[in-house]
């Protein structure tokens, strides 16, 4: 099972770092979603993980530890408002600049 988790932390880490090397604005925005996933699942991987153990101390001998969790929860919270401001900036920056490169200049086209 931790070779399975670790092959996932590595695939999705991997994939957003390519995605993140990418030229276009909407492939960046989901390399810093991936990435954000990866740290998300490292995060929770960290606290040790129990299987049928309560997050509530006192309910049972052994118990969960509550903190991982409550920080992946803020980190899924903060990671859904920042994708969406990304998206609406680069959105606007699409409209704007007539193309989705990153630094606004098209490679495509002939410079004078």
């Amino acid at each position: 099972m931790e070779l399975l988790y670790a092959l996932t932390l590595g695939v999705l880490t991997g994939c957003g770092i390519y995605l993140l090397l990418r030229a276009r604005t909407f492939s960046v925005i989901l390399g810093l979603t991936l990435l954000s996933h990866a740290v998300n699942l490292y995060l929770f991987a960290s606290g040790r993980l129990a299987t049928s153990a309560p997050a509530i101390v006192g309910l049972a001998d052994h118990s969960a530890d509550p903190l991982p969790q409550a920080l992946v929860l803020t980190a899924i919270v903060i990671g859904f408002a920042m994708t969406a401001f990304v998206v609406v900036l680069a959105l606007k920056a699409a409209v704007e600049l007539r193309n989705d490169h990153v630094d606004g200049e098209n490679p495509d086209e002939d410079r004078p």
